[in-house]
């Protein structure tokens, strides 16, 4: 490790990647967001330093938010970029307070030109999540390339281009031979459920998600003509856990470990589990909304289009006009107001379900506890009180 004067560094980007431009950057504008009256350099490394030596016109600076300088010192170990020192609380704060961080990792991107309008980024970690390198150099024209690209791919997508790879062209089912084509799904609406054993959410709602998925296809095979499947992609840590975990479900699955799992988390971004992803019978995405439709209207969700999902709405609309305008719920001290996404509600999590909501929702106006209508247990007033 060794100290690098800011001088020295004028012609990178700070905290950031930049576009490779030769043009000088002031090294005035990096000194007042990077220094102090005490300090004029960044702690660097040989890693940094090789960088540089390189030719590579990019920086990133590491701003700490350790307990201690132990683990400031233990986690730079494994960082080949510059450092604020971990003794500069005070720039640390500013920065924080500049860029208005919240919570970490953050990744602030900075343009040599930052005083356009949009130079800025604040979405650094989503955009090395979804793009990786091919992000670079994080300019405005390069990010709108990317999401034309992007747009065209979704428009083009396929079942068949989404779960098969070079090396495979089949998904795990549950029979003896355990191995099914991915053709066998073209023509079908298949759920890609994004999971994993060792997440709570998860473990609540597969349990629900085998109930609705066995209820749809009862439904369908009496109707004939459609067919709907669910295809396990897992985030499950080990093999064992995988076989575990998926030997209780009743649907199909892409084998663990395969690079498909982490291209499709990245192609449909997402962002936490359970998820949801909901194709069409034409191969297109219908909806990345699975998981909260089905919590919403269980079976009658299927097939997740807009137009049955509009016609849902109508239909809990009007149900909703038979509702009490306030009831007192069985697990909640208050009374309890209804309420829509125009009178004060929005998308929430039930508080007795640990499941997603919108539209309407029973409400407290006291303390923001919120409940889906279905999972109300109404108590009389005295009831919900005595004995708590």
């Amino acid at each position: 490790m060794r100290e690098m004067n800011l001088d020295d560094n004028s012609n990178n980007l700070v905290q950031s990647l930049t576009n490779g431009d030769s043009e000088k950057i002031s090294t005035s504008r990096f000194s007042s967001l990077l220094a102090s009256k005490d300090r004029d350099y960044l702690l660097s490394s040989t890693e940094a330093d090789q960088l540089k030596s390189n030719g590579s016109n990019f920086e990133i600076v590491f701003v700490s938010s350790d307990e201690d300088l132990d683990a400031f010192n233990s986690y730079r170990e494994s960082l080949p970029w510059l450092s604020i020192p971990f003794s500069d609380l005070e720039t640390k704060k500013a920065l924080n307070r500049k860029f208005e961080v919240e919570g970490i990792p953050c990744l602030v991107i900075l343009q040599p030109e930052d005083n356009k309008d949009g130079a800025t980024l604040y979405e650094g970690v989503e955009l090395i999540y979804r793009y990786g390198i091919e992000a670079f150099p994080f300019t405005k024209e390069r990010l709108e390339e990317l999401q034309r690209e992007e747009k065209m791919k979704h428009e083009s997508q396929t079942v068949t281009d989404l779960l098969t790879n070079p090396g495979r062209d089949y998904i795990l089912g549950q029979t003896i031979t355990g191995k099914v084509p991915v053709d066998s799904l073209i023509g079908k609406t298949v759920g890609l459920y994004f999971s994993a054993q060792w997440c709570f959410p998860c473990a609540k709602f597969t349990p629900k998600l085998i109930s609705i998925y066995q209820k749809i296809k009862q439904t369908l095979e009496e109707k004939g003509g459609e067919d709907f499947e669910i295809v396990f992609v897992s985030n499950d840590r080990d093999q064992s856990s995988f076989d575990s975990y998926f030997g209780t479900m009743p649907w199909l699955a892409l084998p663990f470990g395969d690079p498909t799992v982490r291209t499709l988390a990245k192609y449909f971004d997402v962002q936490g589990i359970p998820c949801l992803i909901i194709i069409g019978p034409d191969g297109k995405t219908v909806t990345k909304q699975g998981r909260n439709l089905m919590n919403l209207y269980q079976e009658n969700a299927y097939p997740f289009t807009d137009a049955k999902v509009e016609l849902l709405e109508k239909e809990m609309e009007e149900a909703a006009k038979n509702l009490p305008r306030s009831v007192y719920h069985a697990a909640h001290r208050h009374e309890l107001t209804l309420v829509s996404e125009g009178t004060g509600g929005g998308p929430y999590i039930c508080c007795d379900c640990d499941e997603q909501g919108s539209g309407w929702a029973y409400q407290c106006l006291e303390c923001g506890y919120e409940v889906h209508p279905k999972c109300v247990r109404a108590v009389a007033p005295a009831g919900s009180i005595e004995g708590r």
